[in-house]
């Protein structure tokens, strides 16, 4: 399914596949020779996403640009880059011939590299870094710039390394308040309805 979403529609190459029931909407390029495979969502919101030549985008994976404030988050993904079923990407950069494994999360500012991998479970927090032909284990967590991996039992040092990426203010706009949790989520909540509320004026395309 194709929509119209804030003026804009997709742009697909005429050898692309795009699967029945998979989504694009809004400010999506497609190039030659690339599968958009079933039940993947693939939507710009107020940026735009850019997806190479011959890239896979298996099934139920959701890629998402987003715009928060005057901060807007794109999504890039090169040339052969294989993106597996039921990934999530939000505002990243992958670049070519990488590989982003099954149930894989890659956040908002992070960039992979080419040729490298991130493999099943993996989390990339947002403005990673990973560098080329670097692999990120399964079920861990990278953060930073230079990356560093972590480990999901590694509790008070993880939460630290992601208490200063000050994620709410890169993904919502919002300044981060560990003694308020309450208000920031609150204020996270508006700022996406806000910004999801454009889809009230999408259009099917046929």
């Amino acid at each position: 399914m194709l929509i119209k979403h804030r003026g804009f529609e997709p742009q697909v190459a005429s050898s692309v596949f795009v699967a029945p029931n998979a989504t694009l909407i809004g400010k999506v390029n497609i190039g030659p020779k690339s599968r958009v495979m079933y039940g993947a969502v693939i939507d710009s919101e107020g940026a735009k996403i850019d997806i190479g030549e011959c890239s896979i985008i298996c099934e139920n994976a959701i890629i998402r640009a987003t715009a928060s404030g005057d901060a807007g988050h794109p999504v890039s993904i090169g040339d052969h880059v294989f993106i597996s079923p039921q990934t999530t990407l939000i505002g990243c950069s992958v670049e070519s011939y990488s590989y982003i494994a099954t149930g894989a999360t890659v956040l908002q500012g992070a960039t992979i590299h080419k040729g490298a991998i991130v493999a099943v479970g993996a989390f990339v927090h947002a403005k990673a870094v990973i560098p080329s032909d670097l692999f990120v284990p399964p079920n861990t967590i990278a953060i930073g710039d230079p990356v560093k991996i972590f480990s999901p039992d590694e509790k008070e040092t993880l939460v630290d390394a992601i208490r200063s990426i000050g994620f709410t203010k890169i993904a919502f706009d919002v300044e981060p308040q560990v003694q308020d949790r309450l208000s920031v989520m609150k204020k996270a909540t508006e700022v996406r309805s806000k910004e999801f509320e454009s889809h009230f004026n999408d259009e099917i395309l046929p």
